[in-house]
């Protein structure tokens, strides 16, 4: 398909640049490829599930993953800076650097906040359009830690380009439920839930289930093609065990839903489901495109956010719920005040038929 066919005008007045607060007041449009659209608020939710139902989060955190510091060259000296965005193993990262010119295999590089002991690392690869793999001199958990001293929140660029990070951001732009350190963005669906609203949906009988996907930078690039054949996705690493996959067969098949909150969490599922419909243990990487024509074979709902045009996000929820009815729903969504993005509103879709 074209990508011109994921097009819609987007006014900048609709691009939210803060959360609602509380994180549950946000609304949400319910679209229902057959009956239409719906205005409600992320409380409905209670009213919306059934008892039953199965709530797949995922719960990545997000590590403050983007480090400024400065390239070692002999005698030289450079500013740089990089957003990580895939871990390759204990001590590896790959990253954007800007400006990528003014790195070479072999640079050392100094990295810090300037407070603290810098954290070192070197150029040990290059790649196209600025991607740098850095290998640190830490490795595991203490990297971890590391980054999480060092390195800023990487804001989407849609949000970074309009306003400075704020201190709130370290726990705005993180789910409540967060857990395994990975993410370099954060799963924006999840960011609508409370602890109470969860609490309150267990009590109704709405099982809630956690997986993990580690949220790349690549979620965030343009697509350059013009093509959807011709787009190559970025990789994510993630992971669903079998106890995760055996309660959840388990509530299909007394006929409950699974409600994937997140793109990240149906791309997941999805990649982890079977031709027959069932699912299995996963682990690994996935870097599944979903385009209007995908079979789903796991996922019945989806709760996301308002995403980009011509985007790959986009092209997922039109897949899901019909490329039309997604434009409209779109339509519907600007015109009455909806917030957009990572900080935006939230929209539940049901699959279409």
């Amino acid at each position: 398909m074209r990508v011109s066919d994921f097009d819609f005008e987007l006014p900048e007045s609709s691009i939210a640049l803060h959360p609602a607060e509380p994180r549950d007041s946000a609304r949400l449009l319910v679209v229902d490829p057959q009956h239409g659209l719906s205005d409600r608020h992320i409380p409905d939710l209670l009213n919306l599930l059934h008892p039953g139902d199965v709530l797949v989060v995922n719960d990545t955190r997000v590590l403050p993953a983007e480090l400024r510091g400065t390239r070692i060259r002999g005698d030289n000296r450079a500013s740089v800076s990089f957003n990580l965005h895939k871990r390759d193993d204990a001590s590896t990262w790959r990253a954007f650097a800007r400006p990528a010119k003014r790195l070479a295999l072999g640079d050392q590089l100094e990295l810090g906040n300037g407070q603290t002991e810098p954290l070192r690392a070197t150029v040990a690869g290059k790649g196209d359009g600025g991607e740098i793999i850095l290998r640190f001199a830490l490795s595991g958990a203490q990297l971890d830690e590391a980054i999480k001293s060092h390195g800023a929140m990487p804001l989407p660029p849609y949000i970074g380009a309009k306003r400075a990070l704020e201190e709130r951001d370290k726990t705005d732009y993180q789910t409540v439920y967060a857990a395994e350190d990975g993410a370099v963005a954060a799963p924006t669906a999840g960011l609508h839930f409370t602890q109470d609203l969860l609490d309150r949906l267990e009590a109704k009988g709405v099982t809630i289930e956690r997986v993990t996907l580690h949220v790349g930078a690549g979620t965030f690039l343009p697509m350059k093609a013009e093509d959807t054949e011709d787009h190559v996705m970025h990789a994510e690493w993630g992971e669903i065990d079998a106890p995760t996959v055996e309660r959840i067969l388990a509530a299909k098949r007394a006929g409950g839903r699974v409600v994937a909150v997140g793109t990240t969490s149906l791309r997941l599922l999805e990649s982890a489901a079977r031709p027959t419909g069932t699912l299995a243990p996963f682990v690994g990487d996935t870097d599944i495109f979903i385009t209007p024509g995908f079979q789903f074979r796991c996922v019945d709902l989806l709760m996301t956010n308002f995403h980009l045009p011509k985007s790959t996000l986009f092209m997922l929820v039109s897949a899901f719920s019909g490329l039309d009815t997604m434009q409209a729903a779109y339509r519907h969504a600007i015109d009455t005040g909806y917030r957009f993005y990572s900080y935006g509103d939230s929209s539940l879709l049901l699959r279409a038929q």
